[in-house]
């Protein structure tokens, strides 16, 4: 076995490679099934010594890299080479494409800038699981078992005692359990209900809740606080009321409504020529709730409240359609620099 004649014909044969076919025929005459190289593997077995069979299985080897070797070169080769022919009919010297910019979406700059507006005012961010245990979400939070309300939420249940969640005040029970007053949070994140689709409902939105809690903390509190938010949200000169409502967590309870952002209380089709337009809902936290987190409700008070985001976004931009924000419609979102 002369192995420089071989390596001779190796060099030469890969050197003669000129595409894919010619390619595949030098790896399968030298590695195939019966090519040379692997023919000379037998050889071994034949050798009349120890050593004549381990310097024969050592050429062997050496070979055997080196076609390997020979033959990644000319793949490379061929690959450069088709690289080199696509390049010719490009010209380089025509303007670039313009690309497309992205942005941000709608309901994360709208929860970026609630979250700016409190923590400004001094709350804190918390968050919590968007799966919870049925006691976190409505027994902690003055929800009876047999209680009307729990029907409100329309719940989707994971098992007996799990559920995905309706609001984001669980959070509320989690961070008093933790904490000693006093508290100032916020808590963002995705809830669950069982709603149709359409244009005013989603079976899934994001909500914010937000209490306080402290000695002598007040109903004025509250109102100074959201009436402070949503002048920062949606200007200086917009008129908030409350009016007297219903929520198992709070007493007494209000809903919160805003001066019509489309018509500024002149009365328009967006606000049902009422002038104003139902924004949040809040109240004072129930002592009931005070005492599920062994809060003493005779020494500490404090208020609750929550909005849907989609719903600030939808009056923030005169967005008319919910739907438009899960739809992820590139015409619709490169509006939002």
């Amino acid at each position: 076995m002369n192995v420089e004649e071989i390596k001779s014909r190796i060099t030469t044969d890969a050197a003669a490679v000129k595409d894919n076919p010619s390619l595949s025929l030098f790896k399968a005459k030298y590695l195939g099934k019966n090519g040379i190289v692997t023919a000379l593997f037998s050889f071994i077995k034949d050798a009349p010594t120890p050593e004549a069979k381990k310097e024969t299985g050592a050429q062997v080897n050496l070979l055997k890299n080196f076609v390997e070797e020979k033959y990644m070169q000319a793949e490379l080769a061929l690959l450069e080479a088709k690289k080199t022919e696509e390049l010719k009919g490009i010209d380089v010297t025509l303007p670039a494409y313009s690309v497309s910019q992205g942005t941000r979406h709608p309901l994360t700059l709208v929860m970026e800038e609630i979250r700016s507006i409190f923590t400004r005012m001094g709350f804190s961010i918390e968050e919590g699981p968007d799966i919870e245990k049925d006691y976190y979400n409505f027994t902690a939070l003055n929800f009876p078992i047999e209680h009307p309300a729990r029907d409100m939420h329309d719940t989707f249940h994971v098992d007996d005692e799990h559920l995905l969640r309706t609001h984001t005040s669980p959070i509320q029970i989690h961070t008093m359990e933790k904490y000693d007053p006093p508290l100032r949070i916020v808590a963002p994140g995705r809830v669950y209900r069982r709603d149709a689709i359409d244009a005013s409902h989603s079976p899934v939105f994001h909500q914010v809740e937000g209490f306080m809690v402290d000695d002598n903390i007040r109903f004025s509190d509250l109102k100074g606080v959201l009436d402070l938010f949503l002048k920062e949200m949606f200007g200086s000169d917009l008129k908030t009321r409350f009016r007297p409502s219903f929520f198992p967590f709070t007493e007494p309870s209000a809903e919160v409504d805003v001066q019509c952002v489309n018509c500024r209380g002149r009365g328009c089709q967006v606000c049902k020529q009422t002038g104003w337009l139902e924004i949040l809902g809040a109240g004072m936290i129930h002592p009931n709730v005070l005492r599920a987190v062994k809060y003493d409700p005779e020494k500490y008070t404090g208020f609750a409240f929550g909005m849907g985001v989609e719903r600030i976004a939808m009056l923030k931009y005169r967005i008319d359609d919910m739907r438009l924000f899960f739809e992820n419609d590139v015409r619709f979102l490169k509006q939002f620099r």
